[in-house]
């Protein structure tokens, strides 16, 4: 373990203000798509919101300040505790939602790692070796990596295309940003 500079993670971290993604969801048999917004409210929270193209929430979940979770809505037949809280977590991963001051660096040859200590494992942010771009971020039990997720082509600080997937079975969301 080496100690270091994880702060040098923050510049990926997505600065969504009002940000509308077309999306995609797998999960086991059902596909799932439409729409998926971004939403900074005034009190510093974010809603994450996801419709079909006629206007049918899916879910409709927010992050607060001070790193709390709400959940407003959830589809009756998606209701369940593993799917909220999966869904939770992945987009805590993305949101980078995760408390850095307990983060260790570590570093390989082509590498470099921040990792930050989650209550089942941790959450790893995945750079080059100069910290100039983000290859990937993984949430990862104690023995394995459980998700993946990767966030390219950043506008503005916004990613133009976000991709999750669970490693232990068929659960993967794919969101590319709409243009207004």
């Amino acid at each position: 373990m080496e100690g270091g500079d994880a702060g040098c993670i923050q510049q990926f971290r997505p600065q969504f203000s009002n940000t509308l993604y077309s999306t995609q969801v797998d999960i086991l048999n059902h596909h799932l798509s439409g729409l998926l917004f971004f939403k900074q409210m005034p009190d510093s929270s974010l809603r994450v919101v996801f419709t079909n193209e006629m206007g049918f929430k899916f879910f409709d979940f927010e992050f607060t300040k001070d790193s709390g979770f709400v959940k407003h809505y959830m589809m009756p037949r998606m209701d369940k505790k593993p799917v909220v809280k999966a869904l939770q977590k992945d987009f805590e991963l993305v949101l980078m939602r995760a408390n850095f001051q307990q983060a260790s660096l570590l570093r390989d040859s082509q590498y470099r790692y921040v990792a930050v200590p989650m209550p089942k494992g941790n959450n790893y942010y995945i750079t080059d070796t100069a910290c100039t771009r983000l290859e990937r971020m993984e949430k990862s039990s104690r023995r394995k990596p459980v998700v993946k997720a990767w966030m390219y082509s950043y506008r503005e600080g916004v990613p133009d295309t976000i991709r999750i997937e669970h490693q232990n079975f068929k659960f993967n969301i794919s969101l590319q940003r709409v243009e207004k």
